[in-house]
């Protein structure tokens, strides 16, 4: 497993002084960005072959929430491909070895020139190594919305959702989704579908759905009703 240590800074904790959902995204995000760059595969390469990793699922979950300044690892390892597919897992630690977060994720390599998926060759596959996938109870990579939503006041893409592709940044769907979660809820669990890229003035019309008591599932749609992303959160009461 590829691995980096960090310490959780003031900019990255929440009003209760732990780490936000948020800054979690981010390390694991920055930590398969490094990985790429360390290979000799990072975003000049991406960029110079016309080729990117497009996530296409989240499932994130997590065990405990670090105060700032504490010490953690966080590691990444593709464990599969299939056709167009990658498969990546994360894992965060704490200064003991125990587990802060861990994460299933599937994306899906994109032919920036003819604008549609391509196979993940050996080549390409072969540079990321595969391990075995961790030990987690994994889930569907599709959501299902099943129940009647709450339609709630769209909004504009603004220029800081966005990053290097000039697509709302994965973070920022999740980040916007937490806007109707209860500002005490604990969220134990997080998945994530993205079904198409949002780009800066995109209006996005959020949908939230309440299909049980501790679950929370908020539909990010484009003005036609089709969605860009859908975001479930599994809550675990309150912080």
């Amino acid at each position: 497993m590829y691995t980096f240590d960090s310490r959780i800074r003031y900019s990255e904790v929440a009003e209760d002084g732990r780490i936000s959902i948020g800054s979690i995204i981010d390390y694991m995000q920055d930590c398969t960005n490094f990985q790429s760059e360390d290979l000799g595969v990072g975003l000049a390469y991406h960029k110079e072959h016309q080729m990117m990793w497009v996530l296409n699922s989240w499932q994130i979950i997590f065990e405990k929430y670090p105060k700032m300044g504490e010490v953690i690892t966080v590691g990444t390892q593709a464990y599969g491909y299939e056709k167009m597919f990658g498969y990546r897992n994360f894992l965060i630690t704490d200064a003991n070895g125990a587990c802060v977060a861990k994460a299933n994720s599937v994306w899906v390599l994109m032919d920036l020139k003819k604008g549609r998926p391509m196979i993940v060759t050996p080549e390409i596959g072969d540079v990321y190594g595969t391990a075995e996938p961790l030990e987690m109870e994994y889930a569907p990579r599709k959501i299902k919305v099943i129940s009647e939503g709450d339609p709630r006041e769209a909004f504009t893409v603004r220029e800081y959702h966005l990053d290097t592709n000039c697509h709302v940044n994965n973070r920022q769907y999740v980040q916007m989704a937490m806007e109707f979660l209860d500002r005490r809820a604990a969220v134990a669990e997080l998945r994530v579908e993205y079904k198409k890229q949002a780009v800066l003035g995109d209006k996005i019309v959020p949908v939230v759905y309440r299909p049980e008591e501790k679950e929370i599932l908020v539909s990010l749609d484009a003005e036609d009703g089709r969605p860009y992303a859908i975001v479930q959160f599994f809550l675990c009461g309150q912080i």
